[in-house]
């Protein structure tokens, strides 16, 4: 038994199929989007796009996965820049960019909406391993585990991408931009290299926190203690 090749043309009209749904939940959300506007778009029949895709909410996670492979691709070549002694900061934020520029507003949309988990759990898992080896280099001890902190690095990292206006108001410069992405990267590295804190202020600030959970837990059995 032989398995026929799939069609050129069909694979680049799948392509066309996952690009319009991409621009149609970013621009009109999940819900709203509908798979005969995309197909329109797209420049192919309904009938084409249930053949490739079988319903919305498989095209929805046929888009992630293709950023998902978007992202690990970027991701592989930091670091291969890292072990050829390249400046990977500044290349991969820029390199993300540019390469997640036609994407922004899906992201902007589906994460602020709270879907494309896979995209987001994909970053999460870069950033550990990323955080991996700067742990190795730390003196002292972090303050939280390492899925924690990449959890929270992430979503800080990607509020530039959903604040994309703002942040390219801010700057003076669109952040998208050549120009703006490396004014970006270099606004990065200043803040990873020059911490708001030093280590003697948030440790004190940390021993503060825990003593502020402890008074108010013991505050909180005595209430039920005492009602």
């Amino acid at each position: 038994m032989t398995t026929s090749r799939p069609d050129p043309e069909d694979l680049t009209a799948r392509a066309r199929i996952r690009d319009a749904a991409l621009r149609h939940f970013g621009e009109h959300g999940f819900e709203k989007a509908t798979t005969r506007g995309i197909a329109e778009t797209a420049g192919v029949s309904p009938g084409l796009l249930r053949h490739h895709f079988g319903s919305k909410q498989a095209l929805r996670e046929a888009c992630d996965a293709h950023l998902v492979k978007l992202i690990s691709r970027i991701n592989e070549q930091a670091s291969a820049d890292t072990a050829a002694g390249g400046v990977s900061g500044v290349n991969y934020v820029a390199a993300s960019l540019a390469a997640l520029g036609p994407y922004q507003r899906y992201l902007a949309r589906a994460l602020t909406e709270g879907w494309a988990e896979p995209v987001f759990d994909a970053m999460v898992q870069m950033s550990e391993q990323w955080l991996a080896g700067l742990d190795e280099r730390r003196s002292d001890p972090p303050f939280a585990d390492r899925k924690a902190r990449a959890t929270v690095g992430t979503a800080m990292a990607m509020a530039v991408g959903i604040l994309h206006k703002h942040v390219s108001r801010g700057l003076g410069v669109d952040v998208s931009s050549h120009e703006g992405a490396h004014l970006l990267a270099l606004t990065v590295l200043d803040l990873y290299s020059h911490p708001w804190l030093s280590p003697e202020e948030a440790a004190a600030y940390r021993d503060a926190l825990d003593k502020t959970r402890t008074d108010t837990e013991t505050t909180l059995r005595s209430a039920e203690e005492h009602p």
